[in-house]
Parts: C-alpha cells; sequence; structure tokens
C-alpha cells in the first residue's frame, strides 16, 4: 500500500537544525509516511503531488523535542501537594505511587502524554518509574510519542519507600523488562536497564545492569550526582562517584547520567573520555534549591564536549513539562549563575533539547533535526501571538518570549498527534476528571497531604 504523502508548506521559518543550522523562511516539508523526504523552499516543493497539506503560514517548525528525564507515570495525579519546604519529598513520592493501580497508572500516564505533546515533546525518557508498563503501553500507543522506559530497581535499603530486591532477583527484572518490552509500538518504545543510583544500587548490581545493556545492544541511566562540595573543594579524585563509576567499568557510550549536578572537574573529564551522556534538569534544580551557581556545570560539560539532555523531571519535581520554559531556564540561569550573558545561548538551549538531546539518547540518526531520511516528528508554533512578535529572529523569539501555549501541531512519525493545541488521542477534560478522582482515592488511602498555607473557606 502506498505511503501517505504529506506536505508543510509556507512555514515562516523551518528551524531545521540540521549540520549547516538552515533556518528557511517560507519552507515547506515533504512528508512520505514516517519520514522527511524533502525540506526547502515552499516555491521548489510546490509542484511535488502530495495526499494533504498542512498549512504552516505564520507558523515556526522545528524538531520536535526530546525530555531526557520525565517521571511520567504517577505525579499528576497528585500535582502540587508539596509545600515548599516539605522534608524527605521522594519517600511520599513513591510511597503515593505504590498505592495506585494498574489502571490509575495508565489514566496518569495518558495525561502526562497529553502535555508532553502538546508541549511539542516528542520523545522522552521516563527512567523506570512506571509500575504496570503493559497496561501503560496502550496510552504510548494511543499517544504516538517515543519514550524510553524500564523498569528501575535497587538492591540496597534506602529512605525513598523503593522496593530493595537482592542483586539477582533487580538483575532478572532488568532483563525481563527489556526483553518484553524492547521495540515495541514500530520501534517507538526503547527499553533500557534502569539501576535507580549509586547510592542505593551495589556494584556488583551496577556492574551487572550495565553488562545486560551491552549484551542486549541497548542504553542504561541512573540517578547521578557528583562529588563537588559546596564552595567547589573536590573530593579526592578516588572517592567521586563518576570516579566509582569509572572504576567498575560502566562509564561509557551506553550511559546516561541523569541530573548530573556538582560534577568536579575530573568527573567532567572521565565522562567525556568514557563517550558517556548526561541529561540535567535545570527547572528541578531552580525549584529546589540546589544552586545551580555551586554545582551546574553545563557549560563545563558542552566546552568538553559530552552530548548533554534537558530534563524536566516529574511534575512534583520541575512541576512542569514545558520543554521551552526549560530551554529558557537552561538559556538564563548559567547567565546570572556566571554572570556572563554569553553563556547558554538561545540557540544552545535549542540544541540541548533537539540535535544534542537525540546524541545523547542515541538516537540522533532517527530524530532531532530536520533532515532527509529522519523521521517526522515535529512541532509547529503559531505565531500570530503577541510574545512572539516581532518575529525578527524565530530561535531567540522562541527561547526568551514563547512557551509551550504556542504550539499549534505536532507530528511523530508523521502522524499529526496534536492539532489546533488539541491533542487527538485522547479527551483530554475526560481524563483531567478521572486522574483528579485517583488524586482523591490516592491521598485518602495514603494519608498523604498537607494543608494550604492560605485559609481555604
Amino acid at each position: 500500500m502506498p505511503e501517505t504523502i504529506t506536505r508543510i508548506e509556507h512555514a515562516r521559518f523551518v528551524i531545521t537544525v540540521d549540520p549547516q543550522r538552515r533556518m528557511i523562511a517560507d519552507g515547506s516539508i515533504l512528508i512520505e509516511g514516517n519520514t522527511i523526504r524533502a525540506v526547502g523552499k515552499a516555491a521548489e516543493l510546490a509542484d511535488q503531488p502530495v495526499d494533504r497539506t498542512i498549512d504552516a503560514r505564520e507558523m515556526v517548525v522545528t524538531p520536535g523535542f526530546l525530555n531526557g528525564h520525565m517521571h511520567v507515570s504517577y505525579a499528576h495525579a497528585v500535582r502540587g501537594i508539596f509545600p515548599d519546604d516539605v522534608k524527605n519529598r521522594l519517600a511520599y513520592v513513591f510511597q503515593m505511587q505504590a498505592a495506585m493501580t494498574a489502571e490509575e497508572e495508565h489514566d496518569t500516564t495518558l495525561l502526562g502524554l497529553v502535555e508532553l505533546l502538546k508541549g511539542g515533546t516528542t520523545c522522552f525518557v521516563d527512567p523506570g518509574s512506571t509500575q504496570y508498563l503493559e497496561t501503560v503501553l496502550p496510552a504510548y500507543e494511543a499517544a504516538g510519542c517515543r519514550v524510553m522506559t524500564g523498569e528501575h530497581v535497587t538492591d540496597l535499603e534506602n529512605a525513598m519507600n523503593l522496593p530493595v530486591y537482592d542483586t539477582q532477583t533487580a538483575v532478572q527484572h532488568v532483563r525481563d523488562s527489556i526483553e518484553r518490552s524492547d521495540g515495541l509500538l514500530d520501534g517507538r518504545v526503547r527499553a533500557w536497564a534502569m539501576p535507580f543510583s549509586q547510592a542505593v544500587c551495589s556494584p556488583s548490581l551496577l556492574r551487572e545492569c550495565d553488562a545486560i545493556a551491552e549484551q542486549l545492544g541497548t542504553m542504561i541511566t541512573l540517578h547521578h550526582f557528583g562529588g563537588l562540595r559546596a564552595g567547589g573543594a573536590p573530593a579526592s579524585v578516588d572517592d567521586l562517584p563518576t570516579g566509582q563509576l569509572r572504576a567498575l567499568g560502566v562509564l561509557s557510550p551506553r550511559l546516561v547520567l541523569s541530573h548530573g549536578m556538582n560534577l568536579a572537574d575530573a568527573e567532567i573529564s572521565h565522562i567525556s573520555a568514557s563517550g558517556a551522556h548526561v541529561v540535567m534538569c535545570p527547572s528541578t534544580v531552580l525549584k529546589g534549591g540546589g544552586s545551580i551557581r555551586d554545582g551546574g556545570r553545563l557549560p563545563e560539560l558542552l566546552e568538553a564536549g559530552v552530548d548533554v539532555a534537558l530534563g524536566t523531571d516529574s511534575v512534583n519535581s520541575s512541576n512542569y513539562l514545558d520543554m521551552v520554559r526549560a530551554m529558557n531556564a537552561a538559556a538564563v540561569v548559567y547567565k546570572d549563575a556566571r554572570r556572563d550573558p554569553a553563556q547558554i545561548t538561545a540557540e544552545t538551549a535549542l540544541e540541548l533539547a533537539t540535535i544534542r538531546g537525540a546524541r545523547a539518547l542515541g538516537i540522533d540518526a532517527l530524530v532531532g533535526s530536520i533532515e532527509i531520511g529522519k523521521r517526522a516528528d515535529l512541532v509547529l508554533f503559531d505565531t500570530r501571538r503577541a510574545e512572539w512578535r516581532a518575529l525578527t529572529n524565530p530561535v531567540r523569539n522562541l527561547v526568551y518570549s514563547a512557551s509551550a501555549d504556542s504550539v499549534h501541531t505536532v507530528l511523530v512519525d508523521g502522524r499529526v498527534v496534536v492539532e489546533g493545541g488539541v491533542a487527538t488521542f485522547a479527551d483530554e477534560w475526560d481524563l483531567i476528571q478521572k486522574v483528579e478522582s485517583h488524586g482523591e482515592r490516592i491521598r485518602a488511602s495514603t494519608g498523604i497531604g498537607w494543608d494550604t498555607d492560605w485559609p481555604l473557606e
């Protein structure tokens, strides 16, 4: 059966993020099935026969965004529950998650996917926190997104209410999750090894997870923080957390280190030399008072040639999934922290959410830029809005002036999943009501909750 031919035509700007970083005014994109077949001036592609057209006049078209670290499966049901000064937040988080049913996790995940895709995020890493992956898979299928997932495991006692397995049971969980899920939904689902962190995983478990990832041809991710102490004084070289990973033999191009805060110079050197990758979540650091000034080393990582992606963490960490806001956070916070407005330009921030992020997640041959042969994961921003004008430079306007509210159309694999700012795959209001109800049940069953700071009558 012939593939559907689609033309996105007459875009105000197509921001390709290709190797030449071309921006095409009055641009068009030709899509055959799920693949980009041509990119160029509208006049050049006007005579191509097509099955459908998408009018992109006054739109800015970008590649779909990649969110490198985002817990999708539980937080929407209890969003906003935590006071700013709550202690031991993660212990409450995982206690509430443990109380969720499979149906509740499906609905909560689907609402997360609505938010992600409406914001232009077409691919994300859920670092193993989904409990009922088989039940959640229909949500991924409906949304059409790309997801890296798996099962997070620990084998050391912890204060976060994470389940603890013996080492070999944890290893078997990792292997089973990858063998069960990797490559599902026409390859849009990739399964990774997902030990939670060094703090709650033994050296043996970390080595075994890496060996499984190597054997099965996939990736490994863990939450990771370096050894840079407050005030900038590093621990001894032998004690650096990243140095410990290096000694275990797990620093490699397979490894994605999420959060990546407080990395000492020697740790950045280890990461760069190994080909490992980093995901940084600036919005979570800012909300949690984690001090970008003292521990944020994004400029140094980029200077060392490390592939870095951006993440938003969960909606009870940064509390939003808007990758445009995440790009803005990355672009502005380092200017302030370093007292240098040249730090992390708008162009660099957009690269982190697209092609650099795709490299960090190991899928840059597939997505991350608008190029012939890549998948048609695309975002169309409606610039007929005050915050976009005057439209003199689309990259600067996107990163510094816009938000995901101006996303009009989103395609994944050539399929329209958001149109006119509305998700095509779910009844958003009906879903919201279900998730609200789930949250009420979870709060009641766990007894977790706080009074409002202001009187509620």
